[in-house]
């Protein structure tokens, strides 16, 4: 099974993606850029060593000079690609897949992710164009960057009060789930002069838990900060471009306040638009309204927020997968930039975060996946299935951008297809549980119902 999409490629190893399909869409990629060298680095998972070496065969064999990083998180590797005048990147990297699964993350020279033109004329370039290899005497070489980690930290360093985070002294429990954001994170953490723990250090992908950092995944987690004392429990994914936060009590604070903490923290500091998906909360929408400012809504996707960000020349960007982007270190979602600026705003606030998190506006989100394969058999697509939903809900605002969202005053729903993998996503939001609760289950009874009735 592989997934090839405007994003990337990914798929369960030795089912669809093999080191003969991960060395074509190298040199597919490769063949769509300018000239100059190409940063290569991975996540942490069981089959990295085996990608890594296909990837960087074909690299040099493109006749490029592969700048090879190792074990390196996502947003990193971004900031290597802009900060080097590289040609582009990749990320050897499933993201929060189980361990079956491997994939590649392409980069533009400016350090983010494709856009979807770029995207597809990597998936054109793969279908239609053999490989075209270089000579003997054309081949590239291998270059290791030293210390890949130091620009980035240091990047992120410059945008909180370090020295009021060091004179609080947090103890910090960090799960590095076996990926990639170990190693940065401590250093991260030292530098803020906390003191820590790393959990799954080793970027091994010999995962304790299934690697997204859900609240199901995390309940051994949230034990363990209440165990140690911990002020705070930061969980990422293994790639560490996403990020989920334990309170000191052991309450599950979830993704989608990890970029509503950022926010609220960017904008004790300024003020400027904010830009986020149609699948993101309310909350970070409502901290920007009560100051008189203006939030953006976009598709799913990293690269539309991105684009977004740049076109507005937004303060804060982000995902509710706990993917927080702050322009001023890159433009990728980046794990360590919102562990810093929550911990930035827990030191200037001198409150422990429990109470910041009950200060929020409040609501629920009821998050379902429903197995496309049941519209395939059905014969009725999903995209029907989605019209039927502006039909059976005709007095909410409709946003058909991204699947489709149906928004009310006090509540609303999305389902779209997820561009990752083969499922259908509903997310729903409201100010009580059983308001979300119920409109998920009608929103997903009609969805998997043949009638499309509710």
């Amino acid at each position: 099974m592989r997934i090839e999409s405007v994003s990337g490629i990914r798929g369960i190893v030795g089912d669809g993606f093999d080191p003969i399909v991960a060395a074509g869409f190298t040199a597919a990629y490769a063949s769509t850029l300018a000239p100059g060298p190409i940063v290569v680095g991975h996540d942490g998972r069981v089959s990295a060593d085996l990608f890594s070496k296909a990837v960087l065969s074909a690299v040099v064999a493109s006749g490029r000079d592969a700048l090879w990083a190792g074990a390196v998180a996502t947003p990193t590797l971004g900031v290597l690609v802009r900060d080097l005048a590289a040609s582009g990147g990749i990320q050897i990297s499933a993201s929060h897949n189980p361990p079956r699964y491997n994939g590649l993350k392409f980069f533009q020279p400016k350090g983010m992710v494709l856009s979807p033109a770029m995207g597809k004329a990597v998936i054109d370039a793969f279908h239609q164009h053999p490989p075209r290899w270089s000579k003997w005497d054309e081949l590239g070489s291998i270059q290791p960057i030293d210390d890949p980690d130091r620009d980035h930290l240091n990047a992120i360093l410059a945008v909180v009060d370090a020295s009021a985070i060091q004179s609080r002294r947090f103890r910090v429990l960090v799960d590095a789930c076996h990926g990639a954001g170990g190693r940065p994170a401590a250093s991260l953490l030292r530098a803020l002069g906390c003191e820590f723990e790393i959990v799954g250090a080793n970027p091994d992908g010999r995962y304790d838990h299934p690697p997204e950092p859900t609240e199901e995944n995390l309940r051994g987690f949230a034990e363990q900060v209440v165990a140690h004392g911990a002020a705070i429990g930061f969980a990422q994914d293994p790639d560490a471009d996403r990020l989920a936060i334990v309170d000191e009590t052991g309450r599950y604070i979830g993704e989608e306040l990890t970029l509503a903490l950022a926010a609220l923290r960017r904008l004790d500091q300024d003020l400027g638009p904010i830009v986020v998906n149609l699948s993101t909360s309310r909350v970070v929408e409502d901290l920007a309204k009560s100051r008189g400012l203006v939030t953006h809504r976009t598709p799913v996707g990293e690269i539309h927020v991105v684009e977004r960000m740049i076109a507005e020349r937004a303060l804060l960007g982000g995902e509710g997968n706990g993917g927080v982007i702050d322009p001023r270190v890159g433009h990728v979602r980046d794990g360590f930039v919102a562990m810093a600026l929550v911990l930035d705003l827990m030191a200037a606030r001198r409150e422990p975060i429990s109470k910041i998190v009950d200060s929020l506006p409040h609501y629920y989100m009821i998050k379902e996946k429903h197995n496309l394969t049941t519209f395939e058999r059905s014969g009725v697509s999903s995209a029907a299935r989605f019209d039927r939903l502006a039909e059976l809900f005709p007095d909410a605002r409709i946003d058909r951008r991204d699947g489709i969202r149906l928004d009310w005053d006090d509540r609303w729903v999305q389902a779209r297809a997820s561009n990752t993998e083969p499922i259908a996503r509903v997310i729903a939001e409201a100010r009580d549980r059983e308001t979300a609760a119920e409109l998920a289950r009608k929103v997903g009874a009609a969805l998997t119902s043949n009638g499309g009735s509710i």
